[in-house]
């Protein structure tokens, strides 16, 4: 249990069996009245985005989430399985709980895995990744120069737009955020 006087960035909350991460947080005193609590909240799992105000001084249940790195270590079914560098523990992780990530997972990478109580809440992978292009239409004579886009499938399974020169068996750099090429890798 924490106040809200207590509140900072990162810090996470139970509200009503919900985990809920403080983005953003202000005290505000207004002239007449009580002093109250302006926040941002982001949903752990879904990502859902809410403002909430709470009055000053009241108590509020904190949640503590474990964030660690993890190595993937296979597919299972519908489990990704992630190792503990630390203990070598294994936690088997649902396909759901992994969601878009998985489109840019490779084997024995390593990756930031939140829990909470023993429960696995999201996988984070880096801000880029290095994938190579498995398949992608061969480049013309004349495609060279800039702009101009075609897809292209990487070692994972997952399909990006590539500017019109690359070709199969490039290595490339990929943001894992939003899938954009970043980059070809020498």
């Amino acid at each position: 249990m924490a106040t809200t006087n207590d509140l900072k960035n990162g810090i996470v909350l139970n509200l009503d069996g919900q985990l809920w991460a403080v983005v953003e947080f202000q005290h505000v005193k207004p002239g007449k009245g009580g002093a109250f609590v302006r926040t941002k909240l982001k949903n752990v799992l879904t990502g859902k985005v809410v403002d909430k105000t709470f009055n000053a001084g009241i108590k509020v249940e904190t949640a503590t989430v474990d964030k660690r790195e993890m190595q993937y270590l296979y597919r299972d079914g519908d489990d990704f399985v992630f190792m503990d560098a630390q203990t070598y523990d294994q936690l088997p992780i649902p396909e759901a709980t992994v969601g878009d990530t998985q489109k840019f997972l490779l084997e024995n990478q390593i990756a930031t895995v939140a829990t909470h109580e023993g429960a696995a809440l999201y996988v984070e992978l880096p801000p880029s990744v290095e994938l190579t292009i498995t398949y992608t239409e061969p480049g013309l004579q004349g495609d060279r120069s800039t702009g101009g886009t075609k897809p292209a499938t990487l070692e994972t399974g997952a399909e990006i737009q590539v500017p019109l020169f690359l070709e199969s068996d490039t290595l490339v750099k990929v943001d894992t955020r939003d899938g954009s090429y970043l980059g070809r890798v020498n």
